[in-house]
């Protein structure tokens, strides 16, 4: 029985109305499922998200969201057969369907685990620190979530990573989702976001699903919003000039499909490690998903001589490709998504045929398949063109979205640039290359086309992940053809879903706004010593003023002795006074750190568990033998870990000498006890 794909609006599954656009099975040419986004309310699905889904996700903070990622990637891995049993009728092989079911959840992992190690426990991003403006007055960046919704165009290619990796950053972010999915793999996004909702884990309205045409929707949308678009050029630029962006300043982001290129440095001969790996990427991307990934290899640039020696090595490899059902044994490569996308495809490989010969495959051969249709199915050879013109237009601007690459040949550096440029923007770029130098000089003259460069040499070919592989932590986005977006990239791409807004005020004030103490407020001694405080008792401000201590020679060169550090400017006065620096002797800077210590540590046990680290450490200033230091020891910021009993307080602190000149100063890192529950 065909399978309907339904729609998931305001807390409930919308059965279609109508009869929706047919979903083929990739090898058989069979319909297997239907999509329609007929019966959808457009305006009550916007508006759930606005005033439900925002709302709730907004209460939680970071931390509380960072959580919530992490459980949920722990349910979907636990539901992953289920995805897989279907996956096939995609034409996706079981590494394929893994790249995206696996690779998906793993992003949520990161997103989860950045928040909850480096996001506060709070519902603002603040950035930096305060700027002084003018007298008692500050200003500074704050983060916060939008008032709006995003909504996903996602590509047929990667239906459930292409919804998960923007899953993590608008949960994160706080902004609650509508997930439109490409309908040729419609039905297998709908089993993985029938297991979100069924998890129960993210807050009601946080995410909402559209079976079908999304169009409707973007009616409501305006300058809270997103939409955030993954699929080709083309799309891309329509979207662009439609009402929502134009007229009512919604926010654009697309990751577009692109004419990614690998670089084979003039280093690298036939038989160095680098061609291995060179060869062994593009093997891997015309393959992997039958080619149908935007971040895919499409130009293969490699010097003059070069050219038969690495279409030869490609034959090798491509002769020993089984293509067929993927569901059945022995399959290493199933076909494209549907007969149109194989005919798609076979056009544009004509295109590039005015720029380029087939050496391997082409649009005029039946492809050899040990299983599946070969008229009703998406079936595509492995294609392999080489440059006889590698300045002609289509080459650099036409897309086979398949298991396809074009060889060009290059004379030197300016001709190799100039190429890849002609690309006019792409997602990604490899380089295989064992010489530094230029690999470095390359690097800074194609950079401003891609969002992201790959160097393989023999020392990560084996470890670094594929060219075509989008990473959670890195920018994954491309300037100019490829959208000019950014969809990935750590905590850039959160901040990039949230509103940015300068905040001025007197430092005081600032302090309660950021939650974080600065010099210019207010520091006021403590009545208790600040360390025998729990996190809950501890108020920002709270300034433990220690008495002073005395440095003399002895302590310098007990300390040089006992550690070893016997430089110059602590051990020989002459050459200290010649120095520009010193007028003489002066303290370890390691020494007055571990001396301040012993002036603010409160030894018993108590509140502050540990100290973890020590960031922005500065010495400004020299102290010489017969001076003596002060500190001043502030609680900076704090942040309780949910869960834990516990959490992280910054301090800043400011060493003195007794002229009161700040000579180091550095934030302390401890962690702290909560109050104990009765």
């Amino acid at each position: 029985m065909t399978h309907t794909v339904s729609s998931y609006v305001a807390g409930a599954w919308v059965t279609p109305s109508e009869a929706g656009t047919p979903i083929l099975d990739a090898s058989t040419g069979a319909v297997i499922a239907t999509a329609s986004s007929s019966g959808v309310d457009f305006a009550e699905l916007v508006r759930h998200a606005r005033e439900v889904g925002g709302p709730a996700l907004r209460a939680m903070t970071f931390q509380q969201r960072g959580l919530a990622l992490k459980n949920l990637a722990k349910y979907l891995k636990s539901r992953t057969d289920e995805v897989y049993a279907e996956y096939g009728a995609s034409g996706a092989t079981v590494p394929d369907a893994r790249v995206d079911v696996e690779g998906g959840i793993g992003v949520l992992f990161v997103y989860a685990s950045k928040a909850l190690k480096e996001l506060p426990n709070d519902v603002v991003i603040i950035e930096g620190s305060p700027e002084d403006i003018a007298e008692k007055h500050q200003g500074q960046v704050m983060y916060t979530s939008p008032d709006g919704v995003a909504v996903f165009i996602n590509a047929y290619n990667f239906p459930v990573w292409g919804m998960l990796e923007k899953l993590a950053t608008c949960i994160i972010a706080g902004v609650p989702a509508i997930v439109k999915p490409a309908t040729p793999t419609a039905q297998l996004a709908e089993i993985s976001f029938r297991h979100i909702v069924e998890s129960g884990i993210l807050p009601e309205g946080s995410v909402q699903f559209i079976g079908g045409s999304v169009a409707e929707a973007l009616d409501h949308i305006g300058g809270q919003d997103h939409i955030l678009f993954t699929g080709s050029a083309g799309t891309a630029a329509k979207l662009r000039t439609m009402p929502a962006m134009v007229e009512r300043g919604a926010r654009f982001t697309a990751e577009a499909d692109s004419l990614n290129a690998t670089i084979l440095g003039p280093d690298a001969g036939v038989e160095s490690e680098e061609f291995s790996a060179f060869v062994k990427a593009i093997f891997r991307e015309m393959t992997s998903k039958s080619g149908q990934k935007c971040t895919c290899i499409r130009r293969v640039f490699v010097p003059q001589g070069l050219v038969e020696p690495t279409v030869e090595a490609l034959k090798a490899r491509l002769a020993k490709v089984v293509v067929g059902d993927p569901r059945v044994e022995g399959t290493t490569m199933g076909p494209l998504v549907n007969a149109s996308q194989r005919d798609d495809v076979a056009a544009a490989v004509r295109l590039l045929m005015k720029g380029a010969d087939v050496v391997v495959g082409g649009p005029d051969i039946v492809p050899a398949i040990a299983s599946g249709d070969a008229e009703r199915g998406g079936f595509f050879p492995p294609t392999v063109l080489v440059a006889n013109d590698t300045r002609a237009s289509q080459l650099h601007e036409v897309e086979a979205f398949g298991p396809v690459v074009t060889v060009l040949p290059y004379v030197d550096d300016d001709d190799l640039v100039s190429m890849v440029a002609l690309g006019e923007g792409s997602l990604v770029a490899s380089v295989a290359s064992h010489d530094a130098e230029w690999v470095r000089s390359l690097l800074i003259r194609i950079a401003p086309y891609h969002g992201r460069l790959l160097v393989l040499d023999r020392d990560n070919a084996a470890t670094a992940p594929p060219h075509g592989a989008a990473l959670p932590q890195l920018i994954h986005g491309g300037p100019g053809r490829a959208g000019g977006g950014e969809e990935l990239g750590g905590l850039r791409s959160v901040k990039h879903m949230m509103q940015a807004t300068s905040i001025s005020a007197a430092p005081q004030m600032m302090v309660g706004i950021t939650r974080s103490w600065n010099a210019q407020a207010l520091a006021k001694a403590s009545e208790r010593h600040p360390f025998r405080m729990y996190l809950e008792e501890l108020q920002l401000g709270d300034t433990l003023f220690t008495d002073s201590r005395l440095i003399t020679l002895e302590d310098i060169e007990h300390f040089a002795h006992f550690t070893g550090d016997t430089f110059y400017a602590h051990m020989d006065e002459e050459a200290a006074a010649a120095s520009p620096i010193f007028k003489g002797r002066v303290a370890h800077g390691y020494f007055l750190l571990a001396a301040a210590a012993g002036l603010f540590v409160d030894p018993a046990p108590g509140p502050v568990l540990a100290n973890f680290g020590l960031e922005k450490l500065r010495f400004t200033q020299p102290v010489y033998p017969g001076e003596s230091i002060r500190v001043r020891l502030t609680a900076k910021s704090k942040t309780v870990r949910p869960g834990t009993g516990w959490g992280e307080v910054t301090w800043d602190v400011a060493i003195s000498n007794d002229k009161d000149e700040v000579v180091a100063t550095y934030e302390l890192l401890t962690i702290n006890a909560c109050q104990p529950t009765a």
